[in-house]
């Protein structure tokens, strides 16, 4: 996301011709998106994308149990330990 981020700055910079992008070749200010597209081709052909969406599911799902465990007034295992 970053690198799109920095492209769509680059192209901006080379159409207002702000220095030194307005210099730069057009390869060079388009990079980043070609960067962004195999970062997000990698990303869905390895499982990458999913397994991180999974984990964030995951903290949620223990981070909900644990406050409901708390709500309900059972002690919960991390206080138990200190």
């Amino acid at each position: 996301m970053y690198s799109v981020g920095l492209g769509v700055v680059f192209l901006l910079m080379k159409y207002l011709e702000i220095s030194p992008v307005a210099l730069w070749s057009w390869w060079f200010v388009l990079a980043p998106f070609g960067v962004a597209f195999a970062w997000w081709t990698w990303a869905d052909a390895t499982g990458y994308t999913k397994r991180k969406a999974m984990e964030r599911e995951d903290a949620r799902k223990k981070n909900r149990i644990e406050r409901n465990r708390e709500a309900m007034g059972f002690i919960s295992n991390k206080k138990k330990k200190r």
